[in-house]
């Protein structure tokens, strides 16, 4: 099967959209191929502004409906208490509450981004989409994350080089209480990198300390700018550390 097949047999469809570049994709794949699609945002406290902004300007783009769902997903006590299946908690909860809107609007097919690169083992909330009878397109196609940027680009859209997010809740130790603070010194700490031209990296929690993953590529101008990023990031944690072990 390919999309242009899927959306000739699936010509209604709600998708969970994050902004980011799989379901960026695939929203652009439904809108192209003539299907019927409304895009789902499920603003928490777990998502960044800019992933709502980028979402927003796709959408916009794309000239596509998108419904955008607050839900208090710390009001949910065993997502708030970090399980080492956290994930699965939130993703239950995030398509609960988008299936809910897509049927109050019409749609009974739901889809989210997970495309086939994406190791079963590596996603536990794919048991929650498959409890909830959640459709993966790009995943059914046999579309991996390299095709998805390469079609995005052909496609001419931004998000085709767009670094992988994951959401704030994975700044946080495994076990270790989330909270609405801890949330935001992790998006001011990495909002303050991003706009220094930092990229593909993270500010992981360490007690009350800070932790930096960077690629190796940017560890030179890390240094360079050492002094800068230990007083900003100070305002929000105890110390400020490097991890040498770089990210890929």
């Amino acid at each position: 099967m390919n999309l242009k097949t899927f959306f000739q047999q699936n010509s209604k469809v709600a998708l969970a959209f994050s902004g980011g570049v799989d379901s960026a994709y695939l929203l652009y794949a439904a809108a192209h191929y003539g299907a019927e699609v409304r895009a789902y945002y499920v603003k928490t406290l777990f998502q960044p502004q800019f992933e709502l902004e980028d979402a927003r300007k796709l959408a916009e783009e794309l000239r596509v409906s998108m419904k955008i769902i607050e839900i208090p997903i710390l009001e949910n006590q065993v997502i708030a208490e970090n399980p080492g299946d956290r994930c699965y908690h939130c993703k239950k909860a995030i398509f609960e509450t988008i299936a809910k809107a897509a049927r109050e609007d019409g749609f009974t097919v739901v889809l989210d981004g997970t495309n086939a690169s994406d190791e079963e083992g590596d996603r536990p909330g794919m048991r929650a989409l498959r409890e909830l009878a959640v459709r993966s397109p790009l995943r059914e196609c046999g579309i991996t994350k390299e095709e998805v940027r390469r079609l995005s680009r052909e496609a001419g859209l931004f998000t085709w080089n767009k670094p992988a997010y994951a959401c704030l809740a994975t700044r946080i130790p495994v076990g270790e209480r989330i909270t609405a603070e801890k949330l935001a010194a992790a998006e001011n700490a990495e909002d303050y990198l991003f706009s220094l031209g930092f990229t593909d990296f993270r500010v992981r929690r360490m007690g009350d300390g800070a932790r930096l993953q960077l690629p190796e590529a940017q560890l030179r101008k890390v240094l360079e700018y050492r002094e800068k990023i230990a007083a900003e990031l100070k305002k929000y944690y105890s110390m400020v550390l490097l991890d040498l072990e770089t990210r890929d």
